[in-house]
């Protein structure tokens, strides 16, 4: 009955969150206006050359999109749904994947510098790894927007469009709150914890988000690691790798749970080191099924919602993500501000970027239908 009346409490607070998310849409391409016929009172010249003259700033340009991997499969979304948007809004679209190799990625920004790109957006590899290519960006006067992943270090970043991490990370440490009833429950409960990539400014957010909120549970003894890993350094996993994450659960278990041993919550930052944990549990992990979080719903991890092996996904449409990065984008071409609604949190080494956060959705196997198949991100068939 607990399970239900909170499962009915996080639902409510998704559909309200659905609701102040990012919101806004990208701007309609703007179209020349054209008549059948013309008439003795035409508009003056003057007038006319001027509504020219914005329809190619709002719709001409070139802009160039790094994104790091096509591995994962959010990044191949976030790609496309970004050269999707930018076209509709008329602009010409580099897109370039960099196998997460650091160097590939310097080497396509380069080029995009040099053919013409006016504007660059940027998910980086290594945030602390671009300062050279973007000096080159900042000296050719090319705007850039990092984008999800902040770029450290440079004072060429121009904007940063994002989620709300810190959110997200707190979304997951309450669920793990909420349904372990540890508010009231006397505990013990063992935990486990996964974050992410050490050079992604990102998995610092997630986990601390999740881990201001369990952090007294730990302290107080009801929240136990029995691993001993709880720092920032001992929990990420390098690349976001499914496989890395398997390999420490693998670990884990052998050293503190072969006995069957209860492991009550895995937090996990998101569904790539969920699925490595889930694969290691099934492999090796004899006891009662534990509480796993995840972040992204990619399709592997929403199936294994539903088979009930994975709790929780929060949800970052990156259709939104997208469009409001191209509302940023237009914005620069045009000359204006982009919007924001993030002026004091995101320091990157230079100084506060300008970001624009949009806000995370919990996701589980009540509710993930009406987001995930109503909204179109997914069919049926992709979930069989």
């Amino acid at each position: 009955m607990k399970k239900r009346i909170v499962s009915a409490i996080l639902t409510a607070a998704m559909a309200a969150s659905l609701i102040v998310g990012c919101g806004s849409t990208a701007p309609a391409e703007t179209q020349p206006e054209t008549k059948t016929e013309e008439t003795t009172e035409a508009q003056p010249e003057e007038k006319t050359e001027e509504k020219a003259e914005e329809t190619t700033q709002a719709s001409g340009g070139k802009v160039g999109v790094a994104m790091p991997t096509k591995d994962l499969q959010r990044w191949n979304q976030d790609g496309a749904n970004m050269e999707e948007q930018l076209k509709a809004a008329g602009y010409e679209v580099d897109l370039q994947y960099a196998s997460n190799d650091i160097s590939t990625q310097v080497s396509q920004i380069e080029n995009m510098i040099s053919s013409g790109a006016q504007v660059l957006v940027i998910a980086s590899i290594d945030g602390d790894s671009l300062g050279t290519v973007l000096a080159q960006a900042k000296e050719a006067g090319i705007p850039v927007i990092a984008y999800d992943r902040l770029i450290m270090n440079s004072d060429a970043v121009s904007y940063y469009a994002t989620f709300d991490n810190y959110m997200v990370g707190t979304k997951q440490g309450q669920y793990i709150e909420e349904q372990l009833d540890l508010k009231n429950a006397e505990g013990p409960f063992n935990l486990e914890i996964f974050t992410g990539d050490p050079g992604d400014n990102n998995a610092r957010f997630f986990y601390q988000g999740a881990y201001d909120v369990l952090k007294e549970y730990i302290d107080n003894g009801k929240l136990v690691v029995k691993s001993g890993q709880i720092d920032f350094d001992n929990v990420a996993t390098a690349n976001w790798s499914t496989e890395n994450a398997q390999s420490r659960m693998d670990a884990i278990i052998s050293a503190n749970y072969a006995d069957g041993t209860k492991i009550d919550a895995v937090l996990c930052s998101n569904d790539s080191t969920a699925l490595g944990v889930t694969n290691s549990l099934e492999a090796n992990y004899t006891g009662e099924w534990p509480i796993i979080t995840g972040q992204d719903c990619d399709i592997a991890n929403v199936k294994n919602m539903i088979a009930g092996k994975q709790s929780m996904s929060i949800f970052n449409d990156t259709r939104d993500l997208a469009k409001k990065t191209v509302e940023m984008v237009d914005a620069i071409m045009k000359g204006t501000e982009a919007p924001v609604n993030n002026t004091e949190t995101y320091d990157n080494g230079t100084g506060i970027i300008p970001s624009y956060l949009c806000e995370p959705v919990f996701a589980d196997v009540n509710n993930y239908k009406e987001l995930l198949i109503d909204s179109g991100y997914y069919t049926e068939d992709d979930l069989k």
